[in-house]
């Protein structure tokens, strides 16, 4: 397998360092670090980008969290290993990720789920971070980088 180019972001490295920067204002304490893996992943899942599939699951193995969990992110809803907050994380994941699948793209109870477990502020990082990764799953698939590949 070969990619049909270099990633743009890193053919253009303001584009790269925009990106960056974006990710870095949605890390915040409020928005667990494995909240943040577990959308990377479900929304690299929906959208078939198998770099960061490969990259957030390895995330999430370093991060300490177990195969059980890891495997089962694409079955979220029908395991016991994800917290209230997470659910309702991964729900809005799914909604904004698939935003032409419906007239309602984020239904008010997908909405309401998030806004119970999640402040404004944190909330504002849980829906840029989607959409970034979004961004990164969109990149990767139109040059088909390669997973696991080094990026040149």
């Amino acid at each position: 397998m070969q990619a049909r180019m270099n990633n743009p972001a890193l053919v253009l490295p303001e584009a790269l360092k925009a990106l960056q920067a974006l990710n870095k204002a949605t890390t915040l304490d409020s928005l667990p670090e494995v909240t943040r893996y577990l959308v990377h992943l479900r929304a690299s899942q929906i959208n078939g980008c198998s770099v960061c599939v490969h990259m957030h699951s390895l995330e999430l193995r370093q991060a300490g969290q177990t195969d059980e969990r890891i495997f089962a992110v694409a079955a979220w809803r029908d395991t016991p290993w994800f917290s209230d907050a997470e659910r309702a994380a991964l729900a809005l994941t799914e909604a904004v990720t698939r935003v032409s699948d419906k007239a309602d793209p984020v239904p008010d109870d997908v909405w309401a789920d998030a806004a119970r477990h999640y402040d404004e502020k944190t909330l504002s990082a849980l829906i840029l971070s989607i959409g970034l990764i979004n961004v990164w799953n969109r990149l990767n698939a139109a040059v088909r980088q390669v997973a696991g590949a080094a990026w040149n």
